[in-house]
């Protein structure tokens, strides 16, 4: 499975970005989707998620109402999952990964941000927000 994240950049605050990303491989299975952040000198957090099962979606308290995550399942194999974040602040600056793993039922029994349940990440992409 391959894991490719776009679309971060600098954003004045109140400000959107999109972030994409592309995930490629899993072939027909159930799978979650993440996206999580890690700010300098802090530990990576997870900030929202999706089951391809049922599309449930999960997000942390500090995004929830702000950020929207979706997904595009474009035909079994590949899988586009986007974060739209709204009314961004300065402290959403970070490096936004995206993170993918087989398996949905999990999310009923475990923390839906738990790091150690995403086999595959992404590189990487820098979210600046500042005016």
């Amino acid at each position: 499975v391959l894991v490719v994240e776009s679309g971060g950049g600098l954003v004045q605050p109140g400000g959107s970005l999109r972030l994409s990303c592309a995930a490629s491989g899993f072939g027909v299975k159930p799978y979650t989707m993440g996206w999580f952040r890690q700010a300098p000198g802090k530990e990576r957090e997870g900030v929202s998620c999706i089951s391809s099962t049922d599309g449930r979606k999960y997000y942390d308290d500090s995004v929830k109402d702000r950020f929207a995550i979706s997904g595009d399942n474009a035909g079994g194999t590949n899988w586009t999952v986007y974060l739209q974040m709204n009314n961004l602040k300065s402290e959403d600056t970070a490096e936004y990964y995206c993170a993918a793993t087989y398996g949905t039922a999990w999310l009923t029994i475990r923390n839906p941000f738990d790091l150690s349940m995403y086999a595959c990440w992404g590189q990487g992409t820098q979210v600046t927000v500042s005016s």
